[in-house]
């Protein structure tokens, strides 16, 4: 038997046995978890209610200076507000956008008129340097556990830093 032959050979019998790598390493099917699902408030789809914040350039910018970042310091305290009240479960700023699209915020609330009085409380919109726009969606109750995990991929000292 020549090399070319005998390449072959050890691909073919390594193919055959591909599948049963391949089924070793995968990972079962997940089993259902109905504690996380009460606790992340999954329905029988494992989804929720959201409501999705769009905060957009308002009519008023506050100059730059002591004033403008005072007002976001508020911001980003309000952010952790209610991340730690659990009712905010992602938020982040948007590329520029020409239509003014300034940040996100994901709120674990069930309805607009509760999502509009948490933001209510936020310096940016209070000073009318953006506006928000509220959308209700349904989505995957799992959002839910992005804060965690988010804090698992924040190294010490930045972790410490944002306490």
């Amino acid at each position: 038997m020549n090399l070319t032959s005998m390449a072959t050979v050890a691909t073919c019998l390594a193919l055959l046995g591909a599948p049963q790598v391949l089924a070793q390493t995968a990972d079962p099917a997940p089993a259902y978890d109905a504690a996380l699902a009460k606790r992340l408030g999954a329905d029988e789809r494992g989804m929720r209610n959201f409501v999705l914040v769009i905060l957009k350039t308002g009519p008023t910018r506050v100059p730059d200076g002591g004033e403008r970042k005072a007002m976001f310091a508020g911001h980003f305290a309000n952010i952790e507000k209610l991340a730690a009240a659990g009712k905010l479960v992602l938020a982040g700023p948007f590329e520029a956008d020409p239509a003014g699209w300034r940040g996100l915020f994901v709120l674990a609330v069930d309805d607009i008129d509760e999502a509009r009085r948490l933001t209510a409380t936020d310096p940016v919109i209070i000073r009318g340097e953006m506006v928000a726009e509220y959308h209700r969606w349904y989505g995957s109750a799992a959002t839910m556990m992005l804060p965690g995990i988010h804090a698992r991929l924040l190294p010490k000292a930045t972790a410490e830093a944002a306490d």
